[in-house]
């Protein structure tokens, strides 16, 4: 008997997922705590106010709650504030599906880059990135490591008119 595929669908967050949200990305990231000696940033955020003031779309596989990419449009540019996946899905290709999806994003938001900030120790991360198309645009000491900031020109994006940082 054939196995059917997973129902995948990406919505908006609204105000009422947000303890969803925050637990999702304190599990997330939970691996990296020993690693960098304290809880990375997007464990201690305010999700009730990020719901409110970010883009944040949640990623659901047969209504379960995966992942998910919150999102803010900068003048010049889409900042990817965080992209958390449920411990037990990573490595199914749900990561590179958020970020796609945060293309789409940035180019209807007539944005032709791409920013994200990640810490060095990010090993795993670092290189999904780099896969990706993610160039390092520098690092810095933060908090007794290195964050690393990184960006992606996306040529879509400049079709619809998107600011360059020559223009």
């Amino acid at each position: 008997m054939p196995t059917r595929a997973p129902s995948l669908e990406i919505r908006a967050a609204a105000p009422e997922d947000a303890a969803k949200i925050r637990d999702l990305t304190r599990a997330a990231y939970a691996k990296w705590a020993a690693l960098i000696g304290r809880e990375p940033l997007p464990m201690q955020a305010d999700y009730d106010r990020a719901v409110r003031e970010h883009s944040i779309d949640l990623l659901t596989v047969d209504g379960a709650l995966v992942g998910l990419i919150e999102t803010i449009v900068r003048p010049d540019h889409l900042w990817i504030e965080n992209v958390a996946v449920a411990p037990d899905c990573q490595g199914r290709g749900y990561g590179r599906l958020l970020l796609a999806h945060a293309e789409t994003h940035a180019v209807k938001a007539e944005r032709g880059e791409i920013r994200l900030l990640t810490n060095a120790a990010f090993a795993a991360n670092l290189a999904l990135y780099a896969k990706l198309g993610y160039a390092i645009d520098r690092t810095e000491p933060f908090r007794g490591g290195t964050a690393v900031h990184m960006s992606k020109r996306l040529e879509a994006g400049l079709r619809f008119g998107a600011s360059t940082p020559s223009s």
